[in-house]
């Protein structure tokens, strides 16, 4: 039912549409009229009769895409386009085949409306970066979410909790309403339900009565203090439609009202002065202190199909001048739902940006600007294949809601923020106290596993989140530096800066060997460990730097095990490690190394070693033999 709220631009390209002969005159006037339900019933009788021809299977594929029923709409897409098609209709073919999990065949469908629309903004943003899916899957979940218990077998959407802990919602549910034709469900009502944010529970759903009449309402917004609500409602309520005495039907369009609470009961509404008969006004949020509000609409002046607005809203019950939020927000496609939390982040849904399927869920910082500023797809689990829309959250509550399709039906899901800590690495030369560009940055867990590697920017800096009370550190490198790791303190969340100064390499290197820490090995092992690779690579850089110097690399064990077995391992270890630097570019006439047992111990304990004296006992050291 959220695709109620896009119908000017449908409403308008739909009723201009004249019936391609006699045998489509029935359906086409359905159509028209929005009336998809019947529409396809009349279309699929002249496909059985064997009277169906392209255009029958694009009206067909469009009223399917218009009741969002995406495998019926990708199946009759698939015949359109067997003839040529205008740019848009190759746009829904690719969003329908995403929203059923066919990302390849969508990219192919997106190609060629790119190469049909070249500058449009959808087109730009796939051509520059097609292969976007695995980074977006990959992205670190930002929300655990679940069903909640206010579903009903029909549409449910909207959700917004308000200060005096009441859940304001959309709903299909009343089935004594007449239904729309649109797609055969009941007209859109105002319900809200008291929450429990100590245990998560629900009360019992209410209809807001005063609010409701024949006609759709909702969603709504509600002022920080209580008192003004904001909803959307379809302007035949008030009268205002366009009569199109041709198809002897009355198009409304959706607007918002103002409403005051007066003895606990909403009342004394008023239609917004900018709202209009002729375009769209809906999907209200307003901010924190009362002073803007932000909607989605096609008025003049809009990039796409829909646009998100914001408007001043004045201390005298007057408004300014609606203002389009322009390109960093909006797109040739469809944003709409805004919401605006406390903290002055937007909210809002898009199908006009590179996504999972459908409309998903973004987010920009308003506080922002630059890159830092950019509008972010808020990945899974909130965004799926299907419609994910109309995400609302409370930071005082540090609760979310958002609504989906996922399940069939347009149903609300509780978004749990995942207690997260951002942490900021400043990479810097230990010497000089200059940031250090390009350094490469890895995040370790508390296995010391890497979890992924970055590098700086131009002030040294590199940003990642973290799960909260969970141990990490931070392995830093850069060319012509010693490398180190830095320990990442548990968290409950927030933010977190790491210094990382790194010593130049030249620290480490003396007359006779380059001093590392201790390369390491497991107990009766051979191989190159981990932090073993990580000191070799100080060895290989140093090596790069000085290109006519040559190493001898001495291995050793402890003096556990037979002392000939002992003369085997050692040489097998001093020969990985030379693999190990070779692999790395280095010529093998430039290091050459032979293991020594237990002869040379570092720590001669004899019988009474410690296994902290053992672990030491086992090492490489490297010799210069040429500089």
């Amino acid at each position: 039912m959220k695709k109620l709220y896009i119908v000017l631009i449908l409403v308008f390209a739909a009723h201009t549409i004249k019936a391609q002969n006699k045998d489509t005159q029935k359906a086409d006037k359905l159509f028209a009229q929005l009336e998809y339900v019947d529409a396809v019933k009349e279309y699929l009788d002249l496909v059985n009769k064997g009277k169906a021809d392209n255009y029958v299977y694009k009206q067909l594929a469009d009223s399917y895409y218009n009741m969002f029923n995406t495998a019926e709409a990708a199946k009759w897409y698939a015949k359109v386009v067997t003839e040529p098609q205008d740019a848009e209709t190759y746009y829904k073919y690719a969003q329908m085949l995403k929203a059923n999990g066919k990302y390849e065949e969508s990219n192919k469908q997106m190609k060629v409306f790119a190469s049909k629309m070249p500058n449009d903004q959808r087109a730009k943003a796939f051509m520059e970066n097609p292969d976007y899916l695995p980074k977006l899957l990959d992205r670190q979940k930002a929300f655990n979410v679940k069903s909640t218990a206010i579903n009903s077998e029909k549409s449910d959407f909207g959700a917004v909790l308000a200060n005096d802990n009441n859940v304001y919602f959309t709903s299909t549910r009343n089935k004594s309403r007449r239904t729309d034709g649109w797609n055969d469900e009941p007209y859109l009502d105002i319900y809200y339900v008291s929450y429990n944010a100590a245990d998560g529970t629900f009360g019992k759903v209410e209809e807001l009565t005063e609010l409701n009449t024949k006609w759709h309402e909702g969603p709504v917004a509600i002022t920080a203090d209580g008192n003004t609500m904001y909803f959307a409602r379809d302007s035949q309520a008030d009268k205002n439609f366009v009569n199109d005495k041709k198809l002897k039907t009355k198009f409304g369009v959706v607007n918002i009202y103002k409403a005051t609470k007066q003895d606990g009961k909403w009342g004394n509404l008023k239609s917004l002065p900018f709202n209009s008969k002729t375009y769209s006004t809906s999907g209200p949020s307003i901010s924190k202190d009362g002073k803007t509000l932000y909607f989605s609409s096609d008025m003049p002046g809009s990039l796409g199909q829909s646009d998100i607005w914001k408007v001043a809203v004045n201390g005298d019950d007057t408004y300014g001048t609606p203002e389009n939020l322009g390109k960093k927000i909006n797109t040739e496609g469809n944003e709409q739902f805004p919401f605006i939390a406390d903290d002055n982040v937007l909210y809002f849904s898009s199908s006009g940006r590179q996504g999972l399927g459908g409309l998903d869920v973004f987010s920009i910082d308003l506080n922002k600007t630059g890159q830092d500023g950019e509008a972010k797809n808020i990945g899974k689990p909130v965004n799926s294949e299907k419609d994910d829309f109309a995400f609302t959250f409370s930071t005082a509550k540090n609760i979310g809601f958002f609504s989906s399709n996922r399940s069939g039906t347009d149903d609300i899901f509780v978004a749990d923020p995942v207690c997260s800590v951002e942490v900021t690495s400043v990479v810097t030369d230990a010497k000089t106290g200059r940031a250090i560009e390009g350094a490469r940055v890895a995040i370790l867990d508390a296995k010391k596993n890497i979890i992924e590697t970055r590098s700086t920017t131009a002030n040294g800096e590199v940003m990642y989140m973290v799960e909260c009370n969970k141990e990490y550190s931070i392995q830093a490198s850069k060319d012509g530096y010693d490398s180190a790791v830095f320990p990442i303190a548990k968290s409950k969340g927030g933010k977190v800066k790491v210094d990382a100064p790194l010593n130049p390499i030249d620290v480490i290197v003396t007359e006779k060997e380059v001093i590392l820490q201790d390369v390491n090995f497991e107990y009766n092992m051979a191989n190159i460990t981990q932090q073993g690779a990580f000191e070799l690579d100080k060895l290989v850089q140093v090596m790069k730097s000085s290109p006519d110097m040559v190493i001898f690399v001495k291995s050793h064990t402890d003096n556990r095990g037979k002392d000939a077995y002992n003369m085997d391992l050692s040489d097998r270890r001093a020969k990985a490690t030379v693999q190990y630097v070779i692999s790395k570019g280095i010529d093998s006439s430039r290091i050459s190394g032979k293991g020594y047992g237990e002869s040379e111990p570092k720590v001669d304990c004899k019988e009474n070693c410690t296994e902290e004296q053992h672990a030491l006992n086992r090492r490489s050291e490297f010799l210069i033999v040429k500089k």
